[in-house]
């Protein structure tokens, strides 16, 4: 179903992630992260855009704690908290095994504090983005970040681990894998834990940050439509891939403009599927990397746009 699209511009490239603050002053407000390193807080109008903070490196994904600080993950950083108050900073994770963290890009986190989150590659960092996701190096990995400090790999071998999201009752916590357009479930409790599964497959696009609404649904960003060449070289011998990530940038497959929000149920059933089709609305907006259903309102992010924007349900 097509829907109307409001764009609110940030005073920053790359709003690529957001979060619907829930509680004091922040309630309602809107944060996102720009490519220059700032954060931005948005009231929920859009009328008002104030710079809270920076964090010296590439903020993408945003979840709030439980003390209602901001989480980022830092795709050159690590794993940070912000007061939104002071915007004081501090590193909470910025290494694996003692091996710094190449692309932290977005997290998840259980009502015990524990935080679920995503690197999506050992091999490159975000600069380089488009060399992992053809090259398909399968070097994402899915993190734990325990309570007393422990950082622990949960899954590795993930085509480009993305977005991270827990179930309503948090019997798993899925990760999307941007590379081979899957949702994938790791089982927390119940007869399956431990195991994996799919919540969703042949995605109809390349999802990006993925979170659970406060319609309990998991809603996935669809950042490009599937591309059929981006496959074949996926699937074709490693010189052509590395051939095809040192062509001029104009010669390169490029993410097809799109704006796209899935959401689907803990049983993996789909349950709206927004496409707001920027070229019939005439708005630049496009790439949607972030989302973030907030009663019956859908907020966007964007790794290319200097703007969020929102959908109403």
């Amino acid at each position: 179903m097509h829907r109307i699209v409001t764009v609110h511009p940030v005073p920053g490239p790359g709003a690529e992630d957001v979060v619907v603050g829930h509680s004091g002053a922040d309630e309602g407000a809107v944060f996102t992260g720009t490519a220059d390193g700032s954060i931005f807080r948005v009231s929920h109008g859009g009328d008002r855009v104030d710079r809270i903070a920076r964090t010296q490196g590439r903020p993408l994904g945003l979840e709030l704690d439980l003390d209602g600080r901001l989480l980022v993950c830092d795709a050159h950083r690590g794993l940070l908290r912000i007061d939104t108050g002071t915007g004081d900073v501090e590193v909470v994770a910025g290494e694996v095994g003692g091996r710094p963290m190449r692309f932290c890009n977005n997290a998840a986190i259980a009502a015990d504090g524990t935080v679920w989150f995503s690197d999506s590659s050992t091999k490159f960092g975000i600069g380089e983005w488009k060399a992992d996701f053809v090259q398909n190096t399968r070097t994402g990995r899915l993190l734990r970040l325990d309570t007393d400090g422990t950082v622990t790999i949960v899954l590795d071998g993930l085509a480009f681990a993305n977005g991270v999201a827990l179930s309503r009752a948090e019997d798993f916590v899925a990760v999307a894998e941007t590379g081979a357009r899957t949702v994938v479930r790791h089982w927390l409790s119940g007869p399956k834990t431990g195991t994996r599964d799919l919540l969703c497959d042949d995605l109809p696009g390349y999802p990006d940050n993925i979170a659970r609404g406060s319609d309990g649904l998991i809603w996935v960003t669809i950042a490009s439509p599937r591309d059929p060449l981006v496959e074949r070289l996926q699937a074709g011998p490693m010189v052509l891939r590395r051939l095809s990530t040192r062509l001029p940038e104009r010669l390169q497959p490029a993410p097809k403009r799109t704006v796209r929000v899935q959401a689907y149920d803990d049983e993996g059933r789909l349950i709206h599927d927004v496409d707001a089709d920027p070229k019939s609305q005439q708005t630049p907006y496009h790439m949607v990397t972030g989302v973030r259903e907030h009663e019956g309102r859908v907020w966007l992010g964007s790794l290319h746009e200097a703007a969020i924007a929102v959908v109403d349900l």
